[in-house]
């Protein structure tokens, strides 16, 4: 009898946060793992630390997103036939504390290059095999920004959506999944890295990584082409559908000032 073959899952900046939290809840469903981000020896911490504690399999692929040579690195592991992914997770992220003037061109640039054209490359990259196969999945890490006006970082993440909706439909038929997640607030190290401390928000407001993590691979399990975690955040975006954009952006213009 022959034994069911090992899934592979690809997760872009699993080193801590969301995509940590990926990595281990897909290495406890059996799952091989190829962990891509810049940081080579967090990556080889972390890569040890899933071998040991579920005996998977664990490559690691350091890389920046940002440059496009190293994306490529990225984009031919997800093309390679003979060692298929069968679930992308483009979870890497990059954000601005500054408003729009603030940062320079180049640095906005930059954001867009890891939020937008590296999730667009990468799913096209795994997409041809998975669909060649007949299965496949891909989930793309989004945010409930995307559903307000903030600038490039929430246009960036409705182009996500607007793209993984798209894509949900559109390859359904060939047997793969494609779902965005759209986490809130979160404790992990991105806010931090932005300098955005934990009062930015009441404390209701803050999901665990691990819960937001959990629902997301049930949602995505049960074929859903959006996961918000959170009935806070599913509040949140009900009424941005009643609220009109410039009466949001406006309110949130008064917080900064």
């Amino acid at each position: 009898m022959s034994s069911t073959p090992t899934k592979t899952a690809l997760v872009t900046g699993p080193t801590a946060g969301i995509g940590h939290s990926f990595a281990h809840q897909l290495a406890r469903r059996g799952y091989d793992l190829v962990l891509v981000a810049r940081d080579e020896e967090r990556l080889a911490a972390v890569a040890a630390e899933l071998t040991t504690s579920y005996g998977v399999q664990v490559e690691v692929l350091p890389a920046d997103l940002a440059d496009r040579d190293q994306l490529g690195l990225v984009e031919a592991r997800l093309a390679e036939r003979d060692r298929p992914v069968d679930l992308l997770v483009n979870n890497a992220g990059f954000g601005l504390k500054g408003r729009f003037l603030d940062n320079d061109a180049d640095t906005e640039t930059q954001m867009l290059e890891v939020l937008v054209t590296a999730v667009l490359r990468l799913t096209h990259a795994a997409l041809s095999p998975m669909a060649e196969r007949g299965h496949g999945g891909v989930i793309n890490v989004s945010s409930v920004a995307a559903f307000l006006p903030r600038g490039t970082y929430a246009a960036a993440k409705a182009w996500v959506n607007s793209f993984s909706e798209w894509a949900a439909n559109e390859y359904r038929t060939q047997g793969v999944t494609v779902m965005a997640l759209c986490p809130g607030f979160t404790k992990t190290e991105f806010h931090e890295r932005m300098d955005v401390g934990r009062d930015s928000a009441p404390g209701f407001m803050w999901l665990d990584p691990d819960f937001l993590v959990a629902k997301a691979l049930k949602d995505f399990d049960k074929g859903r082409i959006y996961s918000i975690p959170g009935a806070q955040y599913k509040t949140v975006i009900a009424l941005t559908k009643l609220v009109p954009n410039k009466a949001l952006q406006a309110y949130q213009s008064m917080g900064r000032r």
